[in-house]
C-alpha cells in the first residue's frame, strides 16, 4: 500500500476512534467540523484514502465511511483517572471519599492499563534527594509489599509518608532522602502503595 501523509493518519485516526465511541462512523460534516476544513478538501482526503485501499465509502450514503486498514491507525493513548488522596481520616479505607480530593486524569507513561494508582501532593522536603520537590504530584501504584529499597507510601498511625522502604531484622526502616530528617522505625506500618512517577507543572 502507498504511503499516506500527516493529515490522512489524522483524518483517518479521527474516522476510526469516533467510530469505536459512537458504534458508528462519522459523516463527511463532522470530520470537515473537527479539522475546520471545508467539506471538499475531506472528500479528496477520503478518496485519496480509499485509492491507497485505507477505508471504503459508498457514495451517497451518510455514515458509510469504513476503515480498512487499522494498521494505519495511531493507537490511542489510554488515560487514567486517578484518584487524589488529600488527608487521610482516621480509621477509614484510603481511597474513600473522606481521603479524596478529586481525580486526575494521567496518560502513559505514567500510568499504564490493567494497574491500580493514586496519587498525592508531596508535603515537605524529606525526600528532596531522590528529586521529588514539595508539590510534586506523586503517582503510586496501588501494592501491600514493597522490597528494599524502593520509594513506597505507608500508614503509621492513620498518617501517610512518602519514603524509602527497607526491611530490619525485627522492623521497618523509612528512610528519607534529606540528611535533616531522621529514619523512622516502626513495626506496625501499612504500605500502600509504590512510587511509580512523579508528574511536576511548572
Amino acid at each position: 500500500m502507498k504511503g499516506i501523509t500527516e493529515r490522512q493518519k489524522e483524518v483517518l485516526t479521527f474516522i476510526a476512534n469516533f467510530q469505536e465511541e459512537n458504534s458508528y462512523p462519522p459523516t463527511v460534516r463532522e470530520i470537515s467540523d473537527h479539522f475546520k476544513i471545508s467539506l471538499r478538501a475531506v472528500q479528496d482526503h477520503l478518496t485519496a484514502l480509499q485509492k491507497k485501499g485505507y477505508l471504503s465509502q459508498t457514495q451517497k450514503r451518510s455514515r458509510s465511511i469504513r476503515v480498512i486498514d487499522e494498521n494505519a491507525v495511531e493507537p490511542k493513548l489510554y488515560v487514567g483517572k486517578v484518584p487524589l488522596l488529600g488527608t487521610v481520616a482516621a480509621g477509614k479505607p484510603l481511597l474513600c471519599e473522606e481521603n479524596l480530593d478529586g481525580y486526575v486524569n494521567l496518560t502513559e507513561p505514567f500510568v499504564r492499563p490493567g494497574k491500580s494508582y493514586f496519587a498525592l501532593r508531596v508535603r515537605g522536603t524529606s525526600m528532596i534527594n531522590a528529586g521529588i520537590l514539595e508539590g510534586d504530584l506523586a503517582v503510586v501504584e496501588q501494592a501491600s509489599t514493597a522490597v528494599d529499597g524502593q520509594i513506597v507510601v505507608a500508614v503509621i498511625d492513620d498518617a501517610i509518608t512518602l519514603k524509602r522502604y527497607y526491611k530490619e531484622s525485627d522492623k521497618i526502616r523509612l528512610q528519607p532522602e534529606n540528611p535533616a530528617f531522621t529514619p523512622i522505625y516502626c513495626t506496625d506500618v501499612r504500605i500502600v502503595g509504590i512510587l511509580s512517577n512523579i508528574v511536576r507543572t511548572y
